[in-house]
């Protein structure tokens, strides 16, 4: 499932230079994830690199978002054509 940014969020930008996807941007008054982008991460990196850097811990993973592996795999081809991902055995899920 895509990560969300909740109300938590101090708005200090630390997630956005972070996403492969470009799935984070300025809102008004805090970051948002575009759940049509965010593949959690997989295909870079083992673990969701919003989560590592933020200083609030406010990047759950959104439950009006579930998807499985497989459905983030597709994501990222279709983000990414031509690229394979890098991480497919590695790659964590996020802890709620």
């Amino acid at each position: 499932m895509a990560l969300k940014i909740t109300e938590e969020c101090i708005a200090c930008g630390a997630c956005e230079p972070e996403c492969p996807n470009e799935a984070i941007a300025a809102g008004d008054p805090i970051y948002l994830i575009d759940p049509d982008k965010c593949t959690e991460c997989l295909g870079y990196y083992d673990d969701q690199q919003c989560q590592a850097v933020c200083p609030v811990a406010c990047c759950p993973p959104d439950p009006d978002h579930p998807e499985s592996k497989d459905d983030l795999l597709k994501k990222f081809h279709a983000l990414h054509p031509g690229e394979e991902p890098k991480n497919v055995d590695t790659w964590k899920a996020p802890e709620a």
